[in-house]
């Protein structure tokens, strides 16, 4: 289409086709939502008003009554006739229901301003002031001066209610804590949520009025793998590494947990695999109770040893009395 000042062309506002599938230009009203929202461009009017030019392109294009109306009469544009022009196109009939019986009314676009103000009247779109768009002055080829009846495109409502749902994958840390979490949706809201500590997966959690039209929203929790730290129940394990010399003698050693490390002492002769309990270290239950850590021992050996350890274990060998394979020999 040629561009004039008057018409907002919504295909080309999206960056898409007009054989457009609703599938396609959904995913991309979420991709410029995202890219242009306020939120991540904070101060930016130039994205500031284009959040706003995608928002009612998607209006219109996403619903497909109000797409179909839209390029049946995006044809109009091309001809003069609107307020201020000499050239005034022949009067078209534009049919609607009253009831039971179909009332065929004549739409004259000479009687609005520009393009614009046609094409919203037509399809019920509202401008960027939230008003309703119409003809200039009182004027409304609407309205019957006879019968007194407005005629209005027979469109779903938009204030319907609806419930929504949204997964809302977090690290265990975050889930253990709760607090607040700024959360962006898809459809390029950003909302503060205070969430409740002890969150596990699978766990729904309901934002009242934040679905559509007063409906509710609906979180669905995941909580991510951790690389130290595995849920079983309300038990945390994990796994802490411990030197040979260290397990010989036993002693204090250091255990993450979701608190921070805490210092636990381990007896002399620990095994590999052998597992302590920290009591009251674990997850939080509904009632505010916690669960235990269960630390499992892994005796580890190194790699790379100085000359001086090499010697100390040359010399350790020579002297062990402990036989681990005594048994075996008979």
């Amino acid at each position: 289409m040629q561009n004039l000042p008057n018409f907002r062309d919504y295909y080309e506002i999206l960056g898409v086709s007009k054989d457009a599938s609703g599938e396609e230009i959904k995913k991309v009203y979420r991709r410029l939502a995202r890219q242009y929202h306020p939120d991540l461009n904070p101060g930016n009017k130039e994205s500031e008003e284009k959040f706003k030019d995608i928002g009612e392109a998607y209006e219109v294009l996403s619903d497909p009554a109000k797409r179909s109306q839209y390029d049946q009469f995006s044809r109009y544009w091309k001809q003069k006739g609107f307020a201020g022009n000499k050239q005034v196109p022949k009067a078209k009939t534009w049919q609607s229901n009253q009831g039971d019986r179909n009332v065929n009314q004549e739409v004259d676009p000479s009687q609005f301003s520009d393009f614009e103000s046609f094409i919203n009247q037509v399809i019920g779109v509202k401008n960027k002031n939230g008003a309703n768009n119409s003809s200039n002055g009182n004027s409304d080829p609407f309205r019957s001066p006879r019968t007194k009846v407005a005629y209005t495109v027979n469109t779903p409502p938009r204030t319907t209610r609806r419930d929504i749902e949204a997964r809302l994958t977090l690290p265990l840390e975050k889930a253990y804590q709760g607090g607040n979490e700024r959360i962006r949706l898809e459809d390029g809201r950003s909302l503060e949520v205070n969430m409740p500590p002890g969150m596990v997966t699978g766990q729904t959690i309901r934002l009242r009025n934040q679905g559509v039209g007063g409906g509710d929203l609906y979180l669905k929790i995941t909580v991510e793998p951790h690389p130290l730290f595995k849920l079983e129940g309300l038990n945390i394990v994990c796994q802490v590494p411990v030197t040979p010399s260290e397990a010989v003698l036993g002693g204090q050693v250091e255990a993450p947990t979701l608190d921070g490390p805490v210092k636990m002492t381990t007896p002399p002769g620990v095994r590999s695999g052998q597992k302590f309990r920290l009591g009251n270290k674990g997850y939080p239950s509904d009632d505010g109770k916690r669960g235990d850590q269960l630390v499992e021992i892994q005796i580890v050996t190194p790699k790379n040893i100085s000359q001086e350890e090499r010697e100390l274990y040359e010399k350790l060998r020579q002297i062990e009395t402990f036989k681990p394979r005594a048994d075996l020999l008979g």
